[in-house]
Parts: C-alpha cells; sequence; structure tokens
C-alpha cells in the first residue's frame, strides 16, 4: 500500500468510496451525493491535505482536512475527513492515512485536528481514542437523517504538543 497526495483524475475513485456512505449509512450527516467534478475541485483546493490510500493499483482510502470555522482566529484549526472502501476497513490503513495526514497538517503549522463524528459512527470515535483524540463535546440532536436526529461528538488532538502554541508568521493559509 501506498500513500500519495491524491490528484484531480483520483475524484472517481473518491466518490467510489464516498457516495455508498453517505447514501446507505449515518456516518455523515451529508444526504446528496457528490459528483466527481466537485471532489476534483476539492482535491485542487486543498492540496496537499488530500491523500489517498492506494493498493494494487486502485484507491481503497482517502484522507483530507479543511477549515474548522471561519475566521483568523480559527486559521490554524482543522476538521479532517477519513474515509475507507469496505475492503480495506480493519487493516490499518485508516491509521496510516490520519498518521501521514497529521504530518501533513503539522507542517501547514495546523494547530488542531478536529474530528466531527456521528454518534450512529462508534467505531471511528474508538479509533481516534486509540490515536489520542480527545473527547471534547457531544452535541445532541444537531444532525438529522434518514428520519433520525442525530448527536454530534467532537474530538480533537494537538499537532505542536510542548509547543507555546504561538501562530508563526509564516503560517500557511488554507
Amino acid at each position: 500500500m501506498i500513500l500519495r497526495p491524491a490528484r484531480p483524475e483520483d475524484a472517481t475513485a473518491i466518490c467510489a468510496i464516498l457516495n455508498p456512505i453517505i447514501r446507505d449509512t449515518l456516518v455523515t450527516f451529508a444526504q446528496e451525493s457528490r459528483s466527481a467534478a466537485s471532489v476534483a475541485e476539492d482535491i485542487a483546493r486543498r492540496a496537499p491535505a488530500y491523500i489517498v490510500a492506494e493498493r494494487a493499483d486502485r484507491i481503497v482510502g482517502f484522507s483530507t482536512y479543511g477549515p474548522f470555522r471561519s475566521g483568523v482566529g480559527y486559521a490554524r484549526t482543522c476538521e479532517h475527513t477519513t474515509y475507507l472502501a469496505p475492503d480495506a476497513r480493519g487493516q490499518g490503513i485508516g491509521r496510516k492515512l490520519l498518521h501521514h495526514l497529521e504530518t501533513v497538517a503539522h507542517a501547514q503549522s495546523v494547530h488542531v485536528l478536529v474530528a466531527a463524528i456521528s454518534a450512529a459512527n462508534p467505531g471511528a470515535i474508538a479509533f481516534h481514542e486509540r490515536l489520542g483524540f480527545a473527547h471534547v463535546g457531544r452535541m445532541p440532536e444537531v444532525g438529522f437523517k434518514q428520519g433520525r436526529w442525530l448527536d454530534l461528538v467532537l474530538m480533537q488532538k494537538g499537532l505542536d504538543q510542548g509547543q507555546d502554541g504561538a501562530p508563526d508568521s509564516g503560517a500557511a493559509a488554507l
């Protein structure tokens, strides 16, 4: 398996992973499938903060991050997303993707990565706990999908622990 920066031509393969999750699960509150064109735009806009895992010349997962909230005060806090194809789960690929994404984010002066997780996805909560993310909040019934109100679990991980936390003058704009 290799990890590499995503390219716009990876968008169709990424959609093949993402759209069934959107359509068939409560893992994300998103309800409309993504087009390859919109994913390709995301890849171009977020590079290098968009990576894929490739095995046997097939994309089996992706991870990306983007702004947590607008405003200069939040510039060094980002929210991440990591998804895997069903046959790639439970093999350490998600862990490798997220560790690599953390390295990329840290290099771009990201201070904190946030995970906003559907409470209907306890596997993702456990995954983030194992990788050092801390529970920082739960927002009851803020999502609605498939006729259900869903809670959002917020977790976060500091990427530059032990540093003074002051923004670098050269912090990368995301």
